[in-house]
């Protein structure tokens, strides 16, 4: 290997630092599936890192789909959606998914990350922008890089910042808006009414990653948009199906010109292998799930407007979540650290986020909720958080 490389990399010391001190947090294996209880080192562990919203990636309906499409179709498709990898259940999916979504077409790609990758990067003309919030996901920001529009960033959630961005440049430029729906670390949600009427001032155009949007929000968890009745309003959806939808893939909706565009333009479509057939089953599945079941969404919100009442009367800085994603602000790097081991040692799985994710001042604990979970199941671990904050003095 080239030495200078490897020493390069060698110089990265910061995880051997941290596992040293006996608080490395991360690559912890579990033994089972991503049920509110899982097993870890042959005990149960309470988990509340999960993104499991609706709680259906180890539901057995979504299993046995899964094992019928590998009977039918194999492990892979063994190729990519634009040559070989394209399946009639493929395509019946990204029916489903656009009428789920409110739009003309859909088209589904190998993960989340693959999907914004290519489609902002497709989309990111030579002459045009793209206005970034400072909160959107790494994906987002990838797929920035990869194009060759110029790109603005405006703090988060801030209106008149984008705006001032937008004033910037020439009406007949090509511009696309991409922001999270509902922002993955702090869940609060963007303001899509707001930003869609600088869309229509300005003329350009907004995307929505709705990673954790759908499933969640909206009727039948149909997402930020429904939730906010601008589905018409809102350019491109975007979703992934690692979180509600228990599996693994994206998609992205829109209408037939920009759908038929990226099919033909999107290098992260064209080159990436489809969706493994057990996925697309799984996901579909899902999709009928969270239209026929809608308790799972009812009792999602039960527990999370619950968990949110608590851990403001346990003296919890939650910032400004709208979501079942509830993040618990330490501000300090090293009782962040320790305080998940401490937590995990007490029975319960919560998950640290330490920049770069977040700025220094922002470090925090990701508390996320599931449909199955119970009340008596979150009461039991803020109880357990309250203690081990008091002790480390993070709440009074």
């Amino acid at each position: 290997m080239n030495l200078t490389l490897k020493n390069r990399c060698a110089q990265y010391t910061l995880a051997d630092e941290v596992k040293a001190q006996g608080i490395y947090p991360y690559y912890r294996p579990i033994e089972s599936g991503q049920d509110p209880v899982v097993r870890m080192q042959g005990r149960d562990v309470m988990m509340f890192g999960s993104n499991s919203y609706l709680g259906l990636s180890d539901d057995p309906r979504l299993k046995e789909a899964a094992i019928a499409a590998i009977r039918k179709y194999g492990t892979s498709c063994s190729g990519s959606r634009f040559l070989n990898g394209t399946l009639d259940i493929h395509l019946e999916l990204e029916e489903k998914l656009a009428r789920f979504v409110g739009k003309e077409e859909a088209v589904t790609y190998s993960t989340g990350f693959q999907v914004n990758l290519g489609v902002i990067s497709a989309l990111a003309f030579r002459d045009g922008f793209v206005f970034l919030d400072a909160l959107d996901h790494a994906c987002i920001i990838d797929g920035s890089r990869l194009g060759w529009s110029k790109v603005y960033k405006f703090p988060h959630n801030d209106m008149a910042g984008l705006e001032a961005k937008l004033r910037k440049v020439s009406a007949d430029a090509p511009k696309l808006i991409v922001v999270d729906g509902v922002y993955s670390m702090e869940g609060d949600l963007a303001p899509l009414p707001q930003i869609t009427e600088l869309c229509e001032k300005y003329n350009a155009a907004v995307m929505v990653d709705d990673a954790h949007g759908l499933g969640v929000f909206g009727r039948d968890g149909r997402g930020t948009a429904d939730h906010f009745g601008l589905t018409d309003k809102t350019d491109l959806i975007m979703g992934t199906f690692s979180k509600s939808f228990g599996s693994l893939g994206g998609f992205i909706a829109g209408d037939h010109d920009v759908l038929n565009f990226l099919k033909h333009n999107s290098r992260s479509l064209i080159f990436s292998a489809s969706m493994p057939p057990a996925s697309v089953a799984a996901v579909s599945t899902a999709l009928d799930i969270m239209q026929s079941e809608p308790e799972r969404l009812q009792n999602l919100w039960d527990v999370t407007l619950h968990a949110h009442r608590r851990f403001r009367e346990e003296g919890f800085d939650i910032g400004h979540t709208q979501s079942p994603i509830i993040p618990l602000f330490v501000r300090n790097m090293e009782k962040c650290l320790t305080a998940v081991k401490m937590a995990l040692e007490d029975g319960v799985f919560i998950t640290p986020v330490i920049p770069p994710a977040v700025p220094e001042d922002s470090i925090i604990i990701r508390f996320a909720l599931m449909a199955t979970h119970t009340r008596e199941q979150v009461d039991t671990a803020i109880d357990r958080l309250a203690a081990i904050f008091r002790r480390l003095g993070i709440i009074a």
